[in-house]
């Protein structure tokens, strides 16, 4: 299993940034997918960015392109997520997620992850 422990988030004004971060422990392989979800509460699971830790392919959500970058540092197991020009639209539990990177590439489909951090509340005011 892998366990996935997110931080970072925070009550900003809108136009602020923030760097969320995930440190990722437990049975860790080279070769996986890491990605960046959102949620608010009433609606579906949002994917907002994915990396493959060996190919460093990525895919970002149209709301993300832009202003948001995923990154991967493996040798400290962490996966970060820095959100520049940020909207009260942003606003929502950001969830990292871990999961097979068989393919090479990663989709932005949670149904590809199988593991699942508790998450870290972004808020936006405008």
């Amino acid at each position: 299993a892998v366990h996935l422990v997110e931080s970072g988030g925070d009550s900003v004004q809108a136009g602020a940034a923030l760097k969320l971060s995930c440190v990722a422990s437990g049975n860790i392989w080279p070769g996986a997918c890491w990605g960046w979800f959102r949620q608010v509460p009433g609606k579906e699971r949002e994917g907002v960015a994915v990396i493959h830790d060996d190919t460093a392919r990525i895919s970002y959500a149209d709301s993300a392109k832009a202003r948001f970058t995923i990154s991967a540092d493996m040798a400290k197991n962490t996966i970060y997520l820095e959100m520049l020009s940020l909207t009260p639209e942003d606003t929502a539990m950001y969830i990292c997620a871990s999961g097979s990177g068989s393919s090479g590439y990663c989709r932005l489909d949670s149904l590809d992850f199988g593991y699942w951090g508790q998450g870290t509340q972004v808020t936006v005011s405008s």
